[in-house]
């Protein structure tokens, strides 16, 4: 029904990519106002092509298969000398650490392994080569770390120390927050975070000597924080601390690497000790909050934990220690490795949703309080206007 331009249209069409070919036909809306009969019509064939066969598309093809190569071939790149480089890896009694000592003993490094027991450092030297050293750490107390210091420094001697991997953590449970007390906040972080710190701190003239690798283990729950206690807090602290470290090590050429693994089995993951702190802080709470639960809230959470965690929770831990093992061997290691198929599917593109989604989602694996909907409801009447 509209004049439209002939130029325009054929433009418009060739622009549109697709490989097929069209008529286009191109008339004046009026008959001629002179002769009264209609303009004869513009008829004109014109052939499309793909867009994928354009030299910009096919450029930009060439560009991202190159860079994803070059990408693969840098990032399979590895460093010499294993052999003759000092690994220090805290909490090394049981989980990551202690599978990551065997698994860098093996490759041929000097590992000195921090145990928190004397079992745990005796069970480990047993399935190890007697190239590994063991040390009794409490990350929690100065004094200890400066032993292991002493410990650590005669061993390397001159060389100084590659790598140093702060490993050591726990979780106690994962309540909401008006469950816990601020005891059970402060016992997480001192471990999580201050004594990540605190070892860094004491370390890193031995790091500097070697210009070496730093390995710390976050969580991906320092990515994205769900359920309460100190432990989301305290690797969103290691999170920062590592960048922070990161920026003001480059100078030294010393690498800073931050593991973010998703949920597996492991001592701290075990359900039993979960679900026991869990009944110890529910009987712990006044009635007036547990009523505003509802009391078979405790039932109905540690059913759908349990069942969450059978859902996420993997056994295959190497996918955490490769990473680590990257990081320390690399020549140009990654800034953070996401580590489980849960992390690098899941948390990790949650997070970078919007907020109210990813609370909905996360609100989606926990039950809903007995009062949640009386509250909003009272909130609701409150705002309004009389």
């Amino acid at each position: 029904g509209e004049k439209y331009d002939l130029p325009e249209a054929r433009k418009e069409i060739v622009s549109c990519g697709a490989p097929k070919s069209y008529t286009l036909c191109w008339w004046p809306p009026r008959r001629n106002p002179d002769t009264l009969k209609e303009v004869d019509w513009t008829v004109e064939r014109i052939e499309t092509r793909s867009c994928l066969l354009d030299p910009p598309c096919l450029a930009l093809a060439a560009c991202a298969l190159l860079t994803a190569l070059v990408w693969f071939v840098r990032d399979s790149l590895k460093i010499s000398d294993i052999d003759q480089k000092y690994v220090f890896i805290t909490g090394c009694d049981s989980g990551f650490g202690n599978q990551l000592a065997k698994q860098l003993d093996r490759q041929g490094f000097r590992v000195i392994a921090a145990c928190l027991t004397e079992k745990g450092a005796a069970e480990l030297k047993t399935s190890a080569t007697p190239r590994l050293k063991t040390v009794l750490l409490n990350v929690v107390d100065g004094k200890s770390i400066d032993e292991a210091v002493v410990f650590v420094k005669a061993e390397v001697g001159e060389e100084g120390l590659w790598g140093l991997v702060n490993n050591a953590g726990i979780l106690l449970a994962l309540p909401p927050t008006d469950w816990i007390q601020i005891e059970s906040f402060r016992k997480v972080i001192d471990v999580n975070l201050l004594g990540t710190i605190e070892v860094t701190l004491k370390f890193l003239p031995l790091v500097k000597k070697a210009r070496g690798r730093i390995v710390n283990v976050s969580s991906i729950m320092g990515r994205l924080a769900f359920g309460g206690g100190g432990y989301c807090i305290s690797k969103f602290g290691v999170e920062s601390f590592s960048d922070t470290l990161r920026k003001d090590m480059k100078h030294f050429d010393i690498k800073v690497s931050i593991i973010e693994p998703g949920f597996f089995k492991t001592q701290i993951t075990n359900v039993q000790p979960i679900e026991k702190e869990l009944r110890r802080l529910w009987s712990a709470l006044t009635p007036e909050i547990k009523s505003s639960y509802g009391t078979d809230y405790i039932d109905r959470y540690l059913k759908a934990q349990n069942t969450s965690m059978n859902l996420l929770l993997s056994s295959k831990t190497s996918h955490v220690t490769d990473c680590m093992q990257h990081a320390l061997t690399a020549k140009y290691p990654r800034t953070r490795y996401g580590a489980g198929w849960d992390a690098k599917l899941l948390w990790l593109p949650l997070s970078y949703l919007p907020t109210a989604l990813t609370d909905r989602v996360i609100r989606g694996l926990l039950p809903d309080p007995a009062e949640s909907g009386v509250t909003a409801t009272r909130h609701s009447q409150q705002q309004e206007p009389r």
